[in-house]
């Protein structure tokens, strides 16, 4: 079944009879793409839209197969070899399963990622984490890092006193580029404290974003037309009743 997806692929990407679009990408410019579908994914799972996530996947999955097209092509690696690594690495990852370890789960995954990464340069603790992915993972990833060294507070009321620290900071500062330093300091401190609450803050925050959203367009509906004439107290008045109404569902 893949190998109809690998095909449609092949002479999608044909220099002479192929489409122009898809023979001018390279993989920086499909890149922004394959990031937006994983997303796309995320949020399928997040509404438990099963359809949808079917979609979503097939999306992801295509994406899979032009960065492997676009590398054959260029004499790097083919799809097989895609699907070759990843298997290797999931057995090597799984000695428990699919070796003689004795033990396995969670640290063991992480002590054998660290023995791969010591095996490919890594020199650091942090080494490895991508540069592209969104800040506010990243951010997760780095600390996460860090924790693993001893690096770490020992409890969650550490983080929570840096938060209050940074938001001094953010008070004092005395340039426009120094606000925004501490306001970067700020939401590092944040993702730190969510993780010490044991909270994702991706998620979190997609769902204060959804709520936002939601409550927003409550506010316009319930105004019509005359919304963007009301003042901010009125407006208050609105956004309280969304909340109510919200709330209430």
């Amino acid at each position: 079944m893949i190998e109809r997806l690998v095909e449609i692929m092949v002479r999608l990407r044909d220099p002479e009879t192929g489409c122009s679009w898809d023979v001018a990408q390279d993989f920086a410019t499909i890149a922004p793409y394959t990031i937006e579908e994983a997303y796309e994914v995320a949020d399928a799972i997040a509404r438990n839209d099963m359809p949808d996530l079917k979609d979503e996947l097939g999306d992801l999955l295509l994406q899979v197969v032009f960065h492997a097209r676009i590398a054959e092509e260029a004499g790097h690696f083919a799809l097989p070899d895609v699907v070759a690594a990843i298997s290797d690495k999931m057995e090597r990852r799984h000695p428990h399963i699919f070796g003689d370890g004795a033990e396995g789960g969670h640290p063991l995954w992480e002590q054998i990622k660290a023995n791969e990464r010591a095996d490919k340069g890594a020199g650091g603790a942090l080494d490895g984490v991508a540069v592209g992915l969104p800040a506010l993972l990243r951010a997760g990833k780095l600390q996460k890092r860090a924790a693993r060294t001893g690096f770490d507070w020992p409890d969650p009321e550490g983080a929570r006193a840096k938060v209050f620290e940074e938001i001094d900071e953010v008070e004092t500062a005395t340039s426009a580029d120094h606000q925004e330093e501490e306001i970067g300091d700020l939401l590092f401190s944040v993702v730190n404290w969510a993780r010490k609450l044991g909270i994702e803050p991706e998620a979190a925050l997609r769902r204060a974003n959804d709520k936002f959203e939601r409550r927003f367009k409550a506010m316009e509906a319930d105004a019509g037309p005359a919304f963007e004439s009301l003042d901010l107290a009125a407006m208050e008045v609105l956004w309280q009743r969304a909340k109510v109404s919200n709330e209430q569902r």
